[in-house]
Order: C-alpha cells, then sequence, then structure tokens
C-alpha cells in the first residue's frame, strides 16, 4: 500500500434495488457489443471491454468493478499507480475476496520510456509500443523482474500527424524486431480511428488495421499468441467489432453525463 494515497471509506453505490446511471450506461454498452456481435456472426465472448477511467471519479470506477468489469485503462502512468493503490486499499481491506488485486490494468495511452519501471509488473497489457527504443526499455524492465511484458505494437492507420503509433508500412518490420526481444510478449495491434463523423474514413482505418494483423499472422511474423486487435472507442467501437476488434476501450458512453 503507498503511504501516500489517502484511505477512502466506503460508499453506497447506488439505492437498493435501483442501478445506478453507470449500471445504465454500461449495460447499454455491453448489450451494443453483443447486437454487435450477432449482426456480424460473432461470439461476444471473443469481444473484451476495457473500460477507460481517465474522466471518471473513484466512486464511478467502483461502480464498474462491483458490476463485473475487471479490466480498466488508464491514459496516464501516474493516475494509473494512484487508483491502483486507492482501489486495492478500499477493497482488499473491507472485503475478503481481494477483488482489489483482480482487477487487470491495461496503459492504453503514450508511454514515456522514463515511466516504464513504474508500470511493471502490475500492468497487464501495455497497448501502445510505437518504436524500438520503447520496446526495448519495456524488454530490459521486464528481465530485472523476471517476467514477460504483454504488450501490443499502436499502429498508426489513420495517418494522422498528431497521432503517436507506427506508420503501417513501417509497421511489419517493427513487429519483427518485437519478436527477437526476449522479455516481451507480442500480443496484438493497436490502433485509433480518427474522431470524425466520416463513417467511411473510420471503416478504412479499422480495415487497414486488420488487413495488417492478419499479414502478420498469416505470414507468420509475430506469433500464435499474437490475437489482439484493440481498436474502437467509445464513439466507434461497433464499428471496430464489425471489423474484428477483440478489445474496445470504453470510456465515455459509460461515465459522461
Amino acid at each position: 500500500m503507498d503511504p501516500s494515497v489517502p484511505h477512502t471509506e466506503p460508499v453506497q453505490l447506488c439505492p437498493p434495488g435501483e442501478p445506478s446511471r453507470i449500471a445504465q450506461r454500461l449495460k447499454a454498452v455491453l448489450e451494443t457489443i453483443e447486437q454487435t456481435c450477432q449482426k456480424v456472426g460473432r461470439d461476444p465472448a471473443t469481444v473484451r471491454l476495457v473500460v477507460v477511467t481517465k474522466s471518471a471519479t473513484l466512486d464511478q470506477i467502483r461502480q464498474v468493478v462491483e458490476l463485473g468489469q475487471l479490466d480498466l485503462g488508464e491514459n496516464h502512468v501516474q493516475q494509473l499507480r494512484r487508483l491502483w493503490c486507492q482501489i486495492s486499499e478500499f477493497w482488499d481491506e473491507g472485503r475478503p475476496d481481494g477483488i482489489g488485486q483482480k482487477i487487470r490494468w491495461h496503459m492504453i495511452g503514450h508511454l514515456q520510456r522514463n515511466k516504464v519501471r513504474y508500470l511493471l509488473p502490475r500492468i497487464t497489457l501495455i497497448h501502445s509500443v510505437d518504436t524500438l527504443r520503447l520496446a526495448e526499455c519495456i524488454n530490459n524492465e521486464a528481465a530485472k523482474l523476471g517476467i514477460k511484458a504483454k504488450v501490443l505494437l499502436q499502429v498508426n492507420a489513420s495517418e494522422e500527424p498528431q497521432k503517436y503509433g507506427v506508420p503501417v508500412a513501417a509497421a511489419t518490420h517493427l513487429a519483427e524486431l518485437l519478436m527477437t526481444l526476449p522479455n516481451l510478449q507480442l500480443k496484438g495491434l493497436m490502433t485509433m480511428a480518427p474522431l470524425t463523423l466520416n463513417k467511411d474514413l473510420i471503416h478504412a482505418c479499422f480495415t487497414r488495421t486488420r488487413e495488417l494483423f492478419e499479414e502478420m499472422r498469416g505470414e507468420k511474423i509475430v506469433g500464435p499468441d499474437c490475437t489482439e486487435l484493440s481498436m474502437g472507442m467509445s464513439s466507434d467501437y461497433p464499428i471496430a467489432i464489425e471489423h474484428g476488434a477483440t478489445i474496445v476501450r470504453i470510456g465515455s458512453a459509460i461515465f459522461a453525463g
């Protein structure tokens, strides 16, 4: 436990028998995931929801965990560390099931090399590896701990200059290099579609990433455990699922309002 993180008292999540707004929104998201999967002939169990916590209060995060959502994603290392300390303290001191330790934390934002050591080994998956130098840093820190760090290769499939991610044309070569690092496990690809009302642009971004993913797998550039496609956020996750996303990262659709 981090002594710098203050203890917080349990709260009443919502009146007995009355679903909270968080519960209602979460239910709507899960129903949309299921309906979209049915539409394209997929098993809903093949899509994992990562609840993005950057816009949420601690009490709201507690609610989604109580509702069974154990995959949580954060954009910033400092905020992620603060949350995992507070959440672990809240549940592990007050409940015998140790649910705080069961949460699977995802680093979904841009990661600086000097902050890697603060993430391992408590992070489940790093979604945002886009350079060899970052990958080597993660590999070295994982080696010190005797673990294999699970990562996704972030691809800038929308070709937006302001976005992080390796260009599509360079992604295969970088994936080959990542596969040589002994303490790194490349689990798949991640991308972000452009924030636009033009659905054709969104479809094109996800199509390009899915084709790249299939090419890497088909040519055995990556291993058999490279199975994840992290695509889709609150504004476009149904489209991402149509294109094969196995992970969707959703925050505002659950917490906004």
